[in-house]
């Protein structure tokens, strides 16, 4: 028998807000979180791009010092969503091997990494930190949040590039139906702002270069999109059995229907045109649901910016919806907070949960000149999504063909 899973707990942070309800109340009106970079890095390495989507709080001024100390940056952002999320949740009573990690990132310690690179060279091997491997892992926000939670069921990474915060909801639905937890923690995050990584997706010209603008450089569906805004940060959801929530009385958000998980094999960066594995991946995660396309309320689209990326995810819409498409709201988050690389999936997935929860699809910002040739329901204003059951979908798609889809279902029970 198929479980039903629900949310009963979100947090996040990222370049609009430093909780979930902060980046909601935000994006809700239209905030911008790109800025431009005020770093001596940015002049001394003559970056081509001096502008990003930084979180606005930074996250060791939340956790304690020795915590801080220990944790790469990315590290420190999920742990920072992690006990908000659980927090929210009501800090659930659940035995320790009854409750899972399942969490993403794109990149991973970067910041470590590179700062140690810099040690050796200018002070020798012995001045490198004995926590360096333990930070700069991929799993080691996966690994900490375990330790933090006495979370004994397991403690799983997904690195999928952007795909990766949607593929990791997606094994913690699969977790769940094989009885493995009955509470999983799932999300991801990024802290990637750094020299190389902005030197490199400017180097393959996929940022946009607006230094003039931060605020409006990032808009999805226009006719001018030059590119994404990189941004940073993390979010979580708590998910449960539904058995499980009302046995302790939980406030409950929405439920996660389905997911689905697909890849192009195309090449190592560009999406298919076509759109066709983007398209599969939507049709498993409501096959999941046991939805119809023509049950679906509302789309948070991946929607980055790019001149190719926008234009491919249109083509898979349309491929699954038909020309309903055009009626569907449609929100691009990215919008506001930027890219957060491996943790976009997952506050875009806290979108999805308040918007079904809520019903209003957050607005595009920067919504000027809608290209032609995407003619989706988007609005730099709210959208109302009306009465009645809700069900959205939230698209997430990385390099490497990586493509991930959620769906969220209003909780009415």
């Amino acid at each position: 028998m198929t479980k039903r899973i629900v949310v009963t707990g979100i947090g996040a942070s990222s370049a609009i807000g430093g909780t979930a309800p902060e980046n909601w109340q935000n994006l809700l009106a239209g905030a911008s979180g790109a800025r431009t970079l005020e770093h001596d890095w940015v002049e001394e390495y003559q970056l081509p791009v001096t502008f990003a989507a930084e979180a606005v709080v930074r996250p060791e001024t939340v956790l304690d010092r020795p915590m801080a100390k220990r944790l790469d940056p990315a590290s420190q952002f999920a742990m920072v969503a992690a006990m908000e999320a659980w927090q929210d949740a009501g800090a659930p009573e659940v035995a320790p091997e009854r409750l899972g990690v399942d969490f993403a990132t794109g990149i991973g310690g970067v910041w470590t990494l590179l700062d140690a690179w810099d040690t050796l060279r200018e002070k020798g091997p012995r001045r490198v930190m004995p926590m360096t491997v333990p930070m700069l892992m991929p799993n080691a926000a996966a690994g900490n949040l375990s330790l933090h939670f006495n979370a004994r069921a397991f403690a799983r990474t997904v690195a999928s590039a952007c795909a990766s915060s949607v593929e990791s909801i997606a094994s913690a639905y699969e977790h769940m139906q094989l009885g493995l937890a009955d509470v999983v923690i799932a999300g991801g995050t990024e802290s990637a702002i750094h020299p190389i990584t902005v030197a490199a997706f400017a180097s393959m010209q996929a940022l946009s270069r607006r230094n003039d603008s931060p605020e409006t450089a990032s808009r999805p569906f226009t006719s001018d999109r030059d590119g994404f805004v990189m941004g940073e940060g993390a979010a979580v959801l708590i998910l449960e059995t539904e058995e499980h929530a009302l046995a302790r009385g939980a406030k409950i958000y929405a439920r996660l229907a389905g997911a689905g998980t697909t890849a192009d094999s195309y090449h190592i960066t560009a999406n298919d045109p076509s759109g066709q594995g983007a398209a599969r991946a939507v049709k498993l995660a409501l096959e999941q649901a046991g939805a119809a396309p023509d049950e679906v309320t509302h789309i948070n689209a991946h929607a980055t910016s790019t001149p190719v990326g926008d234009v491919a995810e249109y083509a898979a819409l349309k491929s699954v919806f038909g020309d309903r498409v055009h009626e569907i709201p449609i929100s691009a988050t990215k919008a506001s907070t930027g890219h957060l690389l491996g943790g976009t999936g997952a506050i875009e997935s806290v979108f999805s949960v308040l918007a079904v929860k809520e019903r209003v699809a957050p607005p595009t910002i920067n919504l000027v000149n809608q290209d032609p040739e995407i003619p989706v329901r988007a609005s730099s204003q709210p959208q109302p999504l009306g009465d009645g059951p809700q069900l959205a979908i939230s698209n997430s798609f990385g390099f490497g063909g990586h493509n991930a889809v959620a769906a969220f279902a209003s909780y009415d029970d």
